[in-house]
């Protein structure tokens, strides 16, 4: 695992989270956690995957949020204020099918043109994973529970909520798919 990759991102996370936004920082700091849990599966990409936990969300923190699109924003401060690992960048900016909520808000071909999502599916797939079994907490929670959570945050007709609709059947499968891979991986 990268080590020196894994503590920046915590360090980055950490400074642009906890203070202004406390629960978010205790979900992305769980979200890590959870990557560390799973890591096995993606090899030699663990500390990538675990870095990319904990800076998933960092785009919603206050001074970041200039489309108010957290995963564009994210990427675009990765990149612009730190120049950090390509992949790394687009795992941000594409996490837990960013793409489909980006159409939602008209900024796809945004995302697509500046971000391209990684053609490793499996690590994407972790990723969400680990996203989608975090509750806001911190604490693990199962896909289920997590998605009735974020439709009841932001409302059934919400752009979240459609997003979260449209999304339910991959976000499932990929779930599954990590969850596969886990049972194959010996521990």
């Amino acid at each position: 695992m990268n080590g020196a990759m894994v503590k920046w991102a915590c360090l980055v996370a950490e400074a642009e989270l906890r203070e202004p936004l406390p629960r978010r920082w205790a979900h992305s700091h769980g979200v890590a956690q959870r990557a560390t849990e799973v890591a096995g599966v993606v090899g030699d990409d663990a500390g990538l995957l675990v870095s990319a936990a904990v800076l998933h969300d960092v785009g919603y923190a206050p001074r970041l949020a200039v489309t108010g699109f957290h995963p564009l924003d994210g990427a675009r401060f990765l990149r612009d204020v730190h120049a950090a690992d390509k992949r790394l960048i687009r795992l941000v900016a594409n996490h837990s099918l960013a793409l489909l909520e980006a159409e939602e808000r008209g900024l796809r071909d945004v995302l697509e043109a500046e971000f391209p999502l990684l053609d490793d599916q499996l690590l994407v797939d972790a990723l969400l994973y680990c996203d989608m079994t975090t509750a806001p907490d911190g604490e693990s929670t199962s896909a289920e529970a997590r998605l009735a959570e974020i439709t009841a945050r932001y409302g059934d007709d919400s752009l979240v909520g459609r997003f979260i609709r449209r999304a339910t059947p991959d976000i499932f499968a990929a779930v599954g798919r990590v969850a596969s891979a886990l049972s194959a991986h010996p521990r």
